[in-house]
């Protein structure tokens, strides 16, 4: 795919999408979804990858959907961000479904980011707004630029909470916390969304991709791929199961990884008092 709204690069062991639209505030369309999508596939099939990271271009990381388009949907009578299977302007090969098939519960936008094999995180470089903010919460560790803007955005457009935002938030930082947020719309800033768990890092702006790499060739050298895999897997998996289904299963992938090479490899590093080299 010629990729127009955003950009794939690799840096040691980590891809990094970035969302390209900075002169729009990298806004929600149709073509951005599908390469956004691609990208996604693309890094999670590539054998080299261990880490994807996400960010936006200039000095926002997505805005919401696009205001343009936003008018044609009033114009139309029904809304739509660009994730209802419409390729738009991106061609005509099929869209990807990256994470798609791994659980059907997940089959869904944003949440078919659960089905991923490899760690997604988020570098907030800016402003994150209605389906920015919810492609941001749908990422397992966010990084965020101090002074970004974070809000759900739907309530002053007289709208629902949108894509699973109503699911995720509580999950990630209380009922009450998420209740205050969605219903107001207001602005969380970096700040309050450290403090409230919303945010995991706040770094200065011109510090927070390379704060993110950092930690994504972190984890990409110092923890076993198979063990990144397993581990997030089971956390969503286990978000939908009880803890009888979670000891379970735990059990069996502990049988299972244990005959593989890295946990041998792990094990003899912890013997040798050394760094495991995964």
């Amino acid at each position: 795919m010629k990729l127009r709204a955003t950009e794939y690069e690799i840096f040691g062991r980590t891809a990094l999408i970035t969302l390209n639209r900075p002169n729009r505030g990298n806004a929600w369309t149709g073509r951005l979804d599908a390469e956004l999508r691609w990208c996604l596939q693309k890094a999670d099939q590539a054998e080299e990858v261990r880490v994807i990271v996400l960010t936006g271009a200039g000095e926002r990381f997505c805005v919401g959907g696009d205001s343009q388009a936003l008018q044609s949907h009033v114009e139309k009578g029904h809304y739509d961000n660009g994730l209802s299977g419409a390729l738009d302007t991106a061609g005509s090969e099929t869209i990807a479904k990256p994470g798609y098939g791994f659980d059907e519960r997940f089959d869904a936008p944003f949440a078919s980011h659960f089905g991923l094999s490899k760690p997604l995180i988020a570098a907030i470089n800016g402003a994150a707004a209605g389906i920015g903010l919810a492609l941001a919460c749908f990422t397992d560790l966010r990084f965020a630029s101090a002074g970004a803007k974070l809000t759900t955005a739907h309530g002053k457009l007289g709208l629902p909470a949108e894509y699973g935002l109503s699911w995720i938030l509580p999950r990630l930082v209380g009922v009450t916390r998420a209740m205050d947020i969605l219903l107001t719309s207001r602005v969380v800033l970096a700040e309050e969304a450290l403090e409230i768990g919303l945010i995991n890092q706040v770094h200065p702006a011109e510090d927070l991709l390379a704060a993110t790499l950092d930690y994504a060739e972190t984890l990409a050298s110092s923890v076993a791929a198979g063990s990144l895999r397993a581990t997030r897997r089971q956390v969503y998996l286990d978000l939908h199961g009880d803890v009888g289904q979670s000891v379970a299963e735990s059990v069996s992938l502990l049988e299972e990884m244990m005959r593989g090479d890295e946990y041998n490899q792990g094990v003899r590093a912890l013997l040798n008092k050394e760094a495991p080299d995964f």
